[in-house]
């Protein structure tokens, strides 16, 4: 199986950036949260509103691991919670942003340098092809309908979200069986949701070091 390219894996995590983008700030956490607290809200907020949607394909049980569907879902629904992260670190750069995403989801070490000269754009409008018209996604609906199209566009690298994090090796046992996988999904995506926040924090909290 031939390698996923950089180029390839930087064109789908900037036009990640872009569609999730609208969906975070909607998102937004209360203003007045404490800064030692506002990296967890992400984890723990975003997952009772999201991790539902990436535990959805668990309903086939073993059978969601024969389609791109969990890694797609799963990894969309954590592109949400670590750019949530970024936002509250001030990362606005998008070589940063993509370099972040890269790192915590996909283990790949993207350094901003190396994300900068593949960012030519594009010819054309890539949102509202997406996404459907700006009325169409506000809400709960239009919630899910975002994190569905980050999922089929993550399809194009679905050989590499194998590496994004993952919840308990138990939960993930669980999520095997039909019907009650549901539930192992949820509690597996869950806590791959509080692991990609504190991975993400803390490549930005080491980058501040440095």
């Amino acid at each position: 199986m031939a390698t996923i390219s950089d180029a390839v894996v930087v064109d789908v995590l900037r036009r990640v950036d872009r569609l999730t983008a609208p969906l975070v700030r909607r998102l937004g956490r209360p203003p007045a949260l404490p800064p030692a607290e506002r990296d967890a809200w992400w984890a723990d907020q975003v997952s009772r509103i999201a991790a539902g949607v990436s535990a959805a394909p668990r309903f086939a049980g073993k059978l969601a691991d024969l389609l791109p569907l969990q890694n797609t879902v799963g990894t969309a629904v954590q592109s949400v919670v670590v750019l949530g992260v970024a936002n509250e670190h001030d990362v606005k750069d998008p070589a940063e942003r993509i370099s972040l995403l890269s790192r915590v989801l996909l283990r790949r070490e993207l350094t901003p340098a190396q994300v900068e000269p593949l960012l030519e754009r594009a010819k054309g409008t890539y949102r509202e092809e997406a996404l459907g018209a700006r009325e169409q996604r506000g809400g709960v609906r239009g919630t899910a309908r975002t994190i569905w199209r980050v999922a089929g566009l993550l399809g194009r690298i679905d050989d590499a979200l194998d590496a994004r994090p993952k919840g308990k090796r138990r939960h993930r046992f669980l999520s095997n069986f039909p019907v009650v996988g549901v539930a192992g999904g949820y509690l597996a995506e869950r806590e791959g949701l509080r692991r990609a926040a504190a991975l993400a924090a803390a490549a930005l909290e080491d980058e501040v070091r440095g």
